[in-house]
Order: structure tokens, then sequence, then C-alpha cells
């Protein structure tokens, strides 16, 4: 007997309706896992209500694209628009996620290969591949992979990845939610009311996702809410303290020969945790595991910080890590009991995408906002700011200070290669 339609209740969207279609794809061993794969990685370590799943997220993620897609079609929107690109943009909302590694965007931090790239490539799985061939064909995989990635010509691509994309509208809603705060406010209905299919950049073919002139409010509180959300919960300073331990002992595991970045992504977070726990030689894993985490030897605001931090803090995890031990014995620690952390998201606040004004004529929304219709993208980059801080974290008092941490930001990495393998401090000498 074939599979029929399914309505599974949501706690924020009341309803979702499967068609037959997609619940094959959801009894997938690749969908079914995200059941055990939280949201938020260890921010349920400060909010307890944050154990909600990918699997919650991407149910909610597939319902929003369905209602966009009705409220674009009740419009006329969707001519130009194959029925074959319209269900491979459902589908791929469905199934976003299913690269995600255990934990969140840490192990990505970490400097492991995006789950985008892991979630096309197991589009594959003979599962996945037999369900999408009978719903659109043999390409069919190839497209969602493409949508996943960012890097589809669909003109509904911006549904899935870019400054209107659904995936944003629910795990913002869904996590303030769940965490039980209320940051992550978004006017959803005014938001999908004002969606919009509009030609592509310079009147080119193209034609790509856009907003109308009446939905600018709406964006607005999009972008105000994600702002929140990153300084209020993403960016705690106890989630990032474990979010830090973790990532440490999980590079540690892969160095070891203990995991693999490929075979890390299979796993769920508990079994990933207790494998880690159980063969970590270091204390680190089992005190993310009970909740022992490092404290906060130095919590500077960015705004104490250079205005134009060398990348490396971010974007080379070994050379931090390497940075990490050498301040560690310059402060009387050990290996991975002081950890740096300086969360980047540089994109946080960005637009790009077209509105379309009341007269019907089309400009583009960029960061410098337009005059009259969008006025946060201007201040972006000072609440960006605002956001982020540089901490260091301590598994036990330094016995040294810790001060002059943040100067190092300045130096550029060769620099601070070049010392590191000279032996030259980091730190000031104190007196």
């Amino acid at each position: 007997m074939g599979a029929a339609f399914e309505v599974i209740r949501d706690p924020l969207w009341d309803n979702v309706t499967l068609d037959p279609g997609a619940v094959r794809l959801l009894d997938t061993p690749a969908l079914q896992r995200l059941r055990y794969v939280r949201q938020l990685g260890h921010a349920f370590l400060v909010y307890p209500g944050a154990t909600h799943s990918r699997f919650e997220h991407a149910l909610g993620a597939f319902h929003l694209t369905q209602r966009a897609l009705a409220a674009l079609e009740s419009r006329g929107e969707l001519e130009a628009v194959a029925p074959h690109d319209r269900r491979a943009v459902v589908l791929a909302a469905l199934l976003h996620d299913i690269g995600h590694y255990p934990f969140s965007h840490a192990l990505e931090e970490a400097g492991f290969p995006s789950h985008e790239a892991q979630g096309a490539a197991r589009l594959v799985e003979p599962g996945l591949r037999q369900g999408l061939e009978e719903e659109g064909g043999p390409g069919l995989a190839a497209e969602i992979g493409a949508l996943i990635r960012g890097r589809s010509e669909s003109p509904l691509q911006g549904l899935i990845s870019g400054t209107l994309d659904l995936d944003k509208i629910d795990y913002l809603c869904r996590d303030s939610r769940m965490c039980g705060v209320p940051y992550g406010t978004v006017d959803v209905d005014r938001l999908l009311a004002s969606l919009t299919v509009v030609e592509g950049r310079d009147g080119g073919a193209r034609r790509e996702i856009g907003v109308q002139e009446k939905g600018a409010s709406a964006l607005e509180s999009l972008l105000f809410a994600k702002y929140q959300m990153y300084r209020n919960v993403y960016w705690h300073h106890a989630v990032r303290s474990a979010t830090c331990m973790f990532k440490r002992a999980a590079r540690a595991a892969v160095r070891r020969g203990s995991f693999t970045a490929a075979g890390i992504a299979e796993l769920t977070d508990d079994a990933f945790m207790q494998l880690l726990v159980a063969q970590d030689p270091t204390p680190l894993s089992a005190s993310v595991r009970t909740r022992r985490l490092h404290k906060r030897a130095l919590d500077l605001p960015a705004s104490e910080v250079t205005a134009d931090p060398e990348p490396w803090i971010s974007e080379d995890p070994d050379l931090s890590e390497r940075v990490e031990d050498a301040l560690a014995a310059e402060a009387g620690l050990a290996g991975g009991e002081l950890l740096l952390d300086f969360p980047a998201r540089s994109d946080m606040l960005a637009v790009d995408l077209p509105l379309r004004l009341r007269d019907g004529s089309v400009e583009r929304l960029t960061g410098e906002g337009r005059a009259g219709h969008l006025g946060l993208p201007r201040i972006a980059a000072e609440l960006y700011r605002s956001a982020r801080r540089l901490r260091v974290f301590v598994a036990r008092p330094p016995a040294a200070p810790l001060d002059g941490v943040a100067a190092l930001l300045e130096m550029p990495a060769a620099e601070v290669s070049e010392r590191l393998d000279s032996g030259a401090p980091l730190l000031p000498r104190v007196p």
C-alpha cells in the first residue's frame, strides 16, 4: 500500500501536511537521524527548553515553503516557473539539513566541510535516490543539491538560501519559542504575503525571489530578530564555552584517527558524545557532558577590540589552537585549559534582494539599504559589533593576566606563526 497524506502537529505552525512523496522521503534514515540532532547544539545547557531537533525544523521549513508557493501562485507569479522547479524547492526545504553534523554549527567552525556540501553528497544514498527519482527523475537529486548549496539557477533559489530564505524564518521563530525568549519575533504572515518573483539583476532574463515594498518593515523585523538571537542566545557566554570545549575535543578525536568528518556527519548528538567521552584522554568531553564549563578569564565587547581583526581567529582553527596552547603555557595552564572565542558571522544582517515598489519598478536592497524603506542595514556593522565579544575561557584561574590577548587580533597570521615557531611570548611580560 503506497504512502498517503499525513498531518503532523507542530507546536509552532500547528498542522504540517505532507504529501505522499514527502512522506516517503521523511521515512528515510537520512531524515529520521535529524530527530536526534538538536537544532541549537549546546544551547540546552543554558536554555533547558532548547532540545528541539533538526527534524522539527525541516518540517517547519517544508511547511513555510508550501505556504510561500501558495501565496505566489494565488497572485499568478508562478506561471513562468515550471512545476518541476516548484517541487524541487519544496523538497529542498525538507532535505536542506540532512548533512548537518551533531551539535549544530560547531564542527563547521572547527574547520569541517560545510553541512550543505555533506547534505548534497547524501542525496545519492539508496533510499533518498530512489525516492527522488520517483518524484522527478534522475536529475532531481542534483537540482536539490544545487538549491541546498545556494548554486541553483532556479528563480525560487531565494526561498532556500538568501536574505528571505524560509529556513531562517523557521529557525528564528522556533528557537525563540523553545528557548522561552521574546527576541525572535518575526511578522511571518506579512513576509509571506509580500514575496514576489521579479526579473534578475540588471534586467536579466533570470528571475528571482524579491519582496514587495509593503513587506519592508516585516523584513526589518526578521533582520533585527536575527541580531537579537545571536546576541542573547546563540552567542551566550556559556553556550560559547561549551561549544569551544566540544570543538577542541572533536578536533583532537579526528587527529587521533578515532573519527572522520564524514563519519561524524552520520552520527546523532548523543551517539557522538558517548563515543567522544569514552575515547577522550582529556577531561574536556566529560566536562561538557556534565556541564563543568570553562569560565571567562577575559570578556571584551568588540568595541574594545581592533575594528579590523585579523581573520585567523575565526577562519584558521589550526592556528587558533596553537595560539591557545601557547597562551595556556604562558598562563600556567595545560593544553586545552585555555580556549579563545571571537565568533564571526559577517553576513548576520546582510541584505541583497530585489524590492518591488508600489509603482511596479524594481530596485535592489543591499547593505546600503534604501532611503525610506530599510534603515537597519545601514547600521548593520555597528549591530554586528555589539553582538560580538572576545572571550578567553579557562578551566582554572590563570597564573598571568590575559589583557594582552586583544592585541593578538591585530597581528597577521604569518606574524603569529613566526612567534609561535620561534617560541617568542604572545603576551607582554609583566614586570
